[in-house]
């Protein structure tokens, strides 16, 4: 779960903070007025995009033309 703090929070212990979201990879949204106005995310290593790619690698099925209709005779719901 993402932190919120308004701006007055955050300004005397922005790198308290910012060590926070670097640690728990997790966001931080500073709020003025009660709105959001800024969103601090941690960067993703490459590694973890690298991983979740190779795990979906050779994951994706080929049909063939899907946009084309299909004929009555391939239809199994009807038979």
């Amino acid at each position: 779960m993402q932190t919120i703090v308004s701006k007055s929070q955050f300004k005397p212990r922005a790198l308290e903070y910012l060590r926070k979201v670097e640690q728990e990879k997790k966001p931080l949204t500073i709020t003025h007025a009660g709105k959001p106005v800024v969103k601090v995310v941690p960067i993703k290593e490459k590694d973890e995009d690298e991983k979740l790619l190779k795990e979906l690698r050779n994951s994706v099925l080929w049909y063939g033309d899907i946009v084309s209709p299909v004929g009555i005779d391939d239809w199994e719901a009807l038979k």
